[in-house]
């Protein structure tokens, strides 16, 4: 269930046998043009106005799904014979890339836009970093889970330099993992993808809705399991689990002896009777003995509403009170649970075979303030997976970091720029300020 192989790893022939009809017609026709990247380059007419094939439109293909598998290998084939063909070469550029900007590192992003097929060849090969540039790079983020900004920043060129070889193996990986969920035939069930730090609903082999998710942090990582969704807590109390105790509250209480009692949370011993701090040695590790309770309402760290989950782990997903994470790109900050973004649609969604609960009644029991807790009727599958590569039938190919360091591949030992790149780079991204046109 965590998706490693088992012992030596399948051969790319084994993975790629008895698939008919996928490949070709997504990624074959384009082998062509990567050759004539990687020499030398024709002028093409300089075009200012994106090309619209240039959005990425958010598939609703399931992730865990033959049409997701089917597409997968598809990919696999096609970054073999990228592979085969030299990849991409190594981007390096001296400076942040923006729009606006000219020069011939503009002219390399091009090339190695084009060869990943985010750049249209009809954009040309000129110095000018514009609209087409500007898309591309753009695509490129969303792609590989990066703040979608249009300016090739230490992230974007980081993910631009992973070797060629590197993702093949990433996508003949995640093809075996993916693999595993072959046949799923649940009419209704959630995944979610930890790298990805996303949750998707699905029904009836279509994707619903999909959330944001903050998820475990690399020291506190999610667990990899099948599960059900049983229960949904609305304003709920937080009971403080004993690894955050030992780890977190503990050393908070011995700089800050008032955080309990600012964060609204209750002490109460084996007998359930309700005790105060100052009762505690908190210079040892007497805290473990007791429960910790914050009260439900504002402030909580669950939010309005937890979702229970069966599993020996202890997670759960939940609302949160820090919205904030939503917004970043990197949301691996929890202690193994699943905060979730507009997770009022969620909970809609979850309690749809529920007679009587709709999305009004869902925010009227939230806005009471009053403490329920209801029954998911019948219980929803519910998948947290770790896909680290997957393409979509439209031919988009997804990468995302292996946070958790399960894929066995040493990245950052084949792709790192130069240390003079490398510190250019984190100057002008700490002070980014308007391009200087290249002379």
């Amino acid at each position: 269930m965590n998706g490693h192989f088992g012992g030596r790893a399948p051969s790319r022939r084994t993975i790629i046998i008895g698939v008919v009809g996928v490949g070709a017609g997504f990624f074959g026709a384009r082998l062509g043009a990567h050759a004539a990247l990687m020499g030398r380059q024709a002028e093409w007419a300089q075009q200012y106005d994106a090309d619209p094939t240039q959005a990425l439109v958010r598939s609703r293909t399931p992730l865990l799904s033959q049409q997701t598998i089917d597409a997968t290998v598809a990919a696999v084939q096609h970054y073999q014979a990228l592979s085969d063909a030299g990849g991409w070469p190594a981007f390096q550029p001296r400076r942040l890339l923006r729009l606006g900007m000219r020069g011939p590192d503009v002219q390399a992003l091009r090339r190695r836009l084009m060869i990943t097929d985010d750049l249209p060849r009809v954009a040309g090969m000129s110095e000018n970093f514009d609209s087409f540039v500007s898309a591309a790079v753009r695509r490129f983020q969303a792609r590989h889970g990066l703040a979608v900004s249009g300016v090739v920043d230490r992230e974007t060129l980081r993910a631009m330099n992973v070797p060629a070889t590197m993702r093949l193996q990433q996508l003949t990986l995640n093809s075996v993992r993916l693999r595993e969920y072959a046949g799923l035939n649940d009419p209704r069930y959630v995944v979610a993808n930890i790298p990805a730090a996303r949750v998707e609903t699905v029904e009836n082999n279509v994707v619903i809705t999909r959330h944001k998710a903050g998820v475990g942090r690399i020291d506190r990582p999610s667990p990899i399991m099948r599960t059900k969704a049983i229960q949904i807590n609305f304003n709920p109390y937080w009971t403080v689990p004993a690894s955050i105790i030992k780890k977190d509250l503990i050393p908070l209480m011995q700089k800050h002896p008032h955080y309990l009692e600012e964060n609204r949370i209750r002490i109460f011993d084996k007998s359930g009777q309700e005790v105060q701090a100052s009762s505690i040695n908190w210079d040892s590790y007497q805290a473990e003995n007791y429960r910790f309770r914050q009260d439900s309402g504002a402030g909580n760290a669950l939010g309005v509403v937890r979702i229970n989950i069966n599993n020996p782990y202890g997670v759960y997903m939940h609302d949160t009170n820090e919205k904030g994470v939503f917004g970043d790109d990197y949301r691996f900050v929890s202690s193994g649970c699943m905060r979730l973004q507009d997770v009022r649609d969620y909970v809609t969604w979850l309690l749809k075979d529920n007679p009587g609960w709709d999305r009004q009644r869902v925010d009227d029991t939230i806005n009471s303030g009053q403490r329920l807790d209801v029954d998911i009727t019948p219980p929803v599958p519910v998948y947290w997976v770790y896909i680290t590569a997957w393409a979509t039938p439209d031919g988009i190919v997804q990468f995302r970091d292996d946070i958790y360091k399960r894929d066995g591949l040493n990245v950052d030992a084949a792709m790192s720029p130069s240390k003079l790149a490398r510190e250019e780079l984190a100057a002008q991204q700490r002070s980014i300020v308007e391009p200087v046109q290249q002379q």
